[in-house]
């Protein structure tokens, strides 16, 4: 195993362990949304993993962004990656980013990540040598930008 493996395999474990954006959801009903919030509820049901995330306005010190989610150390780690890019990178990183990292989990192991645009994203390069990880890791991408669309779409 190279350096550069167990580096990427300990960002993993260190995003499963500490998740960034984790936290309990705000779950407005349809008629308390304010403009500009999004939510969106995911499943992998091949294994089971879930997560749901709300993006919206900030209030106070609240970051706009916020999930939950249960499944493997992949999906949780792969949310974690996703919710660090956004807070850092907002919501033009992040979806300057999502397709690069769409690409890298597709390249079968083949794909070498641009660690600029990715960050620690970049340690799932090789989770994309194995098929049945992929969704696990793409699950919670899918449900930011679906939050951040829905998001964009309801503001005033």
């Amino acid at each position: 195993m190279t350096d550069l493996t167990q580096l990427y395999q300990q960002v993993i474990l260190d995003h499963a362990k500490q998740r960034v954006g984790e936290g309990t959801l705000r779950a407005p009903s349809a008629d308390e949304r304010p403009a500009g919030f999004g939510s969106s509820h995911q499943v992998n049901p091949t294994c089971g993993d879930e997560i749901t995330v709300e993006y919206g306005p900030v209030t106070g010190t609240e970051h706009p962004l916020v999930w939950d989610g249960s499944g493997c150390s992949i999906s949780m780690a792969s949310a974690s990656v996703a919710g660090e890019l956004l807070q850092e990178q907002g919501a033009d990183g992040f979806r300057t980013a999502a397709p690069a990292f769409r690409e890298l989990m597709h390249s079968r192991g083949k794909g070498e990540p641009d660690e600029d645009l990715l960050g620690d994203a970049a340690a799932f390069q090789g989770v994309s040598k194995f098929p049945g990880r992929i969704k696990c890791a793409l699950l919670a991408w899918v449900a930011f930008e679906d939050a951040i669309a829905q998001a964009e779409t309801t503001k005033e």
